[in-house]
């Protein structure tokens, strides 16, 4: 090839990697109208036209973001859900929680006047208020990753729940307007929840405690904050002084998982008389068997089991997950005795969750199920699974398996 040619085309390339214009994404037009259109309902909240401007100036919508809805736009790479539902023993794993417990008693006597304080308050166990924060934020060491104003934003453009997000996009602003937080300490996770503790900026607004006494709720960096609001919200939706979350249980030979629904609840002595036995060689006093429990089997007859209290669905309300109040639950427990799971946990594989669902909508044609297809499977679900096992001739364990699922397709 010629010299000079070849030297020609460097010489070209050179120039446009040097004097090239950048060229920058349009603007979101379509977004930036929508958080204009807010307005009127964030100056009814009573955010500044300053903060307003301040705060939306340049704002994006993050299209990476999991369960947004979105139209003829490619792929982002987020998936909407995990391709898979964790089993229980993946969950509730025993190093996590055992980490988790050391650190726990730790923190424990650090703010010991603080927790006793929060307890004599509110009525809420320490152990479970510092589960909380362990669970939520790993006690503060985990960074969320998201500019929570933006994720606000986004799910209320195009999120599957715009309506409360918008809700929460000018509470949002409102924590920002009022100087309970900085843009920059707003972090959040993919579905907006931030602080060490993790709330929603509406929960923060109805159960947030300014419990360090300095004039503002901060559960970004006030310990105290964070914990109080926990043990208030936990109170505002139900929790019940002196009273636990759950008993492990060995259940009977013949116990009918398809029990194992809130509907469904005995006095724990009730159940007891029945041949299920508290664990680690437990005894319940009087005044705790008359208390009322539901049945719960999270791996259907395989794995433990528990009697669940009113105190247990609290703990859901928080986040609502059986998986999640386990871990809460469990952790609270380690962080005073040593003791895990009397009986083991099996499951070694869940179903898909598109498999889950596929299975939800067949248990609602045949009238066994009216729950939310969410592809998750929780207690209704379950329950509606064994009561299908019981009218097709199958083995009743409550468990979603493959072997389950084929048979239910084979039949319709």
């Amino acid at each position: 090839m010629n010299m000079k040619l070849v030297a020609k085309i460097l010489f070209a390339v050179i120039a446009v990697q040097l004097f090239a214009v950048p060229v920058h994404a349009a603007p979101d037009t379509g977004f930036t109208q929508f958080i204009a259109s807010l307005w009127p309902d964030a100056q009814k909240a009573g955010v500044s036209r300053e903060t307003f401007d301040r705060e939306t100036r340049g704002l994006e919508p993050d299209y990476k973001l999991p369960d947004l809805i979105l139209p003829g736009r490619p792929a982002t790479g987020a998936p909407s859900q995990a391709e898979f539902v964790q089993v229980p023993a993946d969950y509730v794993k025993e190093s996590s929680i055992a980490r988790l417990a050391d650190e726990g008693q730790r923190l424990r006597e650090k703010y010991r006047s603080t927790l006793d304080a929060i307890e004599k308050r509110f009525g809420v166990p320490g152990a479970i208020i510092l589960a909380i924060w362990g669970r939520e934020t790993d006690y503060g060491r985990y960074a969320l990753p998201y500019d929570g104003l933006r994720v606000l934003a986004t799910q209320a453009y195009v999120g599957r729940r715009k309506d409360q997000y918008r809700t929460e996009f000018i509470e949002g602003l409102k924590l920002l307007n009022d100087g309970n937080v900085t843009r920059r300490n707003f972090t959040a996770s993919w579905g907006g929840a931030t602080g060490l503790t993790q709330f929603l900026p509406s929960e923060l607004a109805k159960h947030g405690v300014d419990f360090d006494g300095d004039g503002r709720v901060d559960i970004w960096k006030s310990v105290p904050d964070a914990l109080a609001s926990a043990a208030q919200q936990l109170v505002n939706k139900g929790w019940q002084r002196g009273l636990r979350w759950a008993y492990e249980v060995t259940a009977p030979a013949n116990v009918d998982c398809t029990s194992g629904v809130p509907e469904v609840t005995k006095p724990i002595g009730e159940w007891l008389r029945a041949g299920f036995v508290p664990v680690h060689g437990l005894k319940l006093s009087a005044e705790e068997q008359k208390q009322d429990a539901s049945l719960l089997q999270p791996e259907g007859i395989y794995g433990p089991s528990f009697l669940t209290t009113k105190n247990y669905f609290v703990i859901k309300e928080y986040n609502f997950s059986d998986l999640y109040v386990l871990f809460v639950g469990h952790l609270g427990d380690r962080m005073n005795s040593p003791q895990s799971f009397a009986t083991p946990w099996s499951a070694s594989r869940q179903l898909r969750s598109a498999d889950v669902e596929a299975m939800q909508k067949n248990l609602t044609r045949l009238g066994l199920y009216s729950s939310k297809i969410d592809g998750k499977a929780g207690m209704q679900t379950r329950s509606a699974l064994g009561a299908y096992q019981k009218s097709a001739g199958l083995k009743v364990d409550c468990w979603p398996s493959e072997a389950v699922l084929k048979a239910m397709s084979a039949r319709r």
